[in-house]
């Protein structure tokens, strides 16, 4: 069982990974299937890992359910990218 601090140091560790790696790289993403481009294999491999990522995070959004709205706009913006990607991919034949 994990305890609030655990809880708090956990927090901090992934808001700064979100605000130094993930969130850049999610919106170059963005930007790049907004022009129609395509993903290529790292940015496959990237949306893989944040996808493996996220199923770690749940209980931790359970125990703090005060990051949901966050976690919730985060998830649509990964949506939207592989939306788009899909789409992109499709148009490309």
């Amino acid at each position: 069982m994990t305890t609030p601090e655990q809880d708090k140091g956990v927090i901090a560790a992934l808001m700064e990974r979100f605000e130094t790696q993930r969130l850049p790289r999610a919106l170059a993403l963005k930007e790049k299937v907004d022009q129609g481009e395509c993903l290529n294999e790292f940015d496959i491999a990237f949306l893989q890992e944040v996808f493996a990522d996220s199923t770690q995070v749940m209980p931790l959004l359970t125990r703090h359910p005060e990051y949901e709205p966050l976690a919730s706009k985060v998830a649509s913006l990964y949506r939207e990218i592989t939306e788009k990607a899909l789409a992109n991919e499709k148009a490309a034949g």
